[in-house]
């Protein structure tokens, strides 16, 4: 476990152990960074709608959110996690429905992408997953996916989940972000060891077409509205873990285990070439190694490596440990934050993540005991 801190003369630093006298409680609560993003349910409707007027246009235009190909990295041997307790684990929830199959493997209702404007204006996406909490509302993701560390702002904006994401499809309806919880070191540091975040949504909102009214139901309709008194009609399409299920976490757990990954690889590899089309979930199998990555501009100093030749846009993607195939269900136990040319061939043949350790499953924790709300009521209004 690393610890960075300020002392006196403002460097920073980084350290082993953990500040004599410092309580467990009082750690925790410090590791903890939270930022607010859609503040109310009219903000988080105005988002949804951004993204889904002209029948999903934004989405469709939205490109693979990637570093640029020369931040490719090796893996090197020095370094190496450390876990800070017992091995832990909180169990999923779901049901066996899948999207699709992949190369024999199934695809969980869990996955899909989160869309966002990056520091640029520009729609971009990273891969995420549903995640077990306790309203049924929560998003495992990347740092990097979440907090825009280019701009060097908070959060993304526009911020938005959808699992089962086809080619502007949204199967389950759009979950928009309400808070967004990362590891402190993330969030103010930007240490990669820290790259993970979870995120709060609202209950999803599925747009359910166009009508033409009357002049008087025009001026009273809360919510978009069209030249030609035309309005978007929309309605609540619930929790995100009722409709799709959450995965559940493991931390500080060996290395040396098998995961299975999931996530949309879309960006070329360094030397150009373009296996990947965004288009579906891929996915990779085998054992994690304690390798990290050789970084020090990103403080790299307990990332895991898995090898997996995808490309950016798997970013986020969880790497779920105890994988059923029949079920769909797993634990995340990391979330894909770099990419790796091992053999200096300029693509790329590893992956890596954050080792999740007790302090991951403080942040899990607190954002998994926080409620959301919806967007929409009872009669289709949009609510304020």
């Amino acid at each position: 476990m690393k610890r960075i801190f300020l002392p006196a003369g403002g460097a920073i630093l980084a350290t082993g152990l953990l500040a004599a006298g410092l309580s467990g409680t009082a750690q925790a609560a410090r590791d903890i960074a939270s930022d607010p993003m859609a503040r109310n349910a009219g903000d988080a409707a105005s988002i949804a709608t951004f993204w889904w007027k002209s029948n999903g246009a934004a989405l469709r235009q939205a490109s693979a959110y990637y570093w640029d190909s020369k931040e490719v990295k090796k893996l090197v041997s020095k370094g190496g996690y450390t876990p800070d307790g017992n091995p832990g684990m909180v169990a999923p929830t779901g049901n066996s429905t899948s999207t699709g199959k992949a190369q024999n493997v199934n695809i969980p209702r869990t996955i899909g992408k989160v869309f966002f404007l990056d520091a640029s204006g520009r729609p971009r996406w990273c891969s995420a997953t549903s995640i077990q909490g306790n309203y049924k509302n929560l998003v495992a993701t990347a740092g990097h996916c979440v907090y825009d560390t280019d701009g060097n702002a908070d959060t993304m904006s526009k911020w938005v989940f959808v699992p089962g994401y086809y080619q502007g499809k949204t199967p389950w309806g759009i979950y928009v972000g309400k808070q967004a919880f990362t590891h402190y070191d993330f969030d103010v540091y930007e240490d990669y060891d820290r790259d993970y975040a979870f995120v709060t949504v609202y209950n999803g909102i599925r747009f359910t077409g166009v009508k033409q009214v009357d002049g008087r139901d025009y001026d009273r309709f809360v919510g978009p509205k069209f030249g030609g008194r035309y309005i978007l009609l929309s309605e609540d399409a619930g929790r995100l873990g009722d409709n799709v299920g959450g995965q559940g976490l493991a931390y500080n757990q060996p290395t040396g285990k098998i995961v299975r990954t999931f996530g949309y690889p879309y960006a070329p590899h360094p030397d150009g070439s373009k296996p990947y089309t965004g288009v579906t979930p891929k996915n990779c199998y085998g054992k994690t190694s304690a390798k990290t990555v050789g970084a020090p501009d990103k403080k790299i100093e307990e990332h895991v490596a898995l090898k997996c030749p995808v490309t950016p846009g798997y970013d986020g993607g969880p790497w779920l440990l105890n994988y059923s195939n029949a079920k769909r269900l797993g634990y995340v136990n990391g979330v894909t934050s770099t990419f790796n040319d091992q053999d200096g061939n300029d693509r790329v043949d590893y992956i890596s993540s954050p080792y999740f350790d007790g302090e991951t499953a403080a942040v899990y924790n607190a954002a998994k005991n926080t409620a959301s709300g919806k967007i929409v009521g009872p009669s289709g209004e949009l609510l304020k």
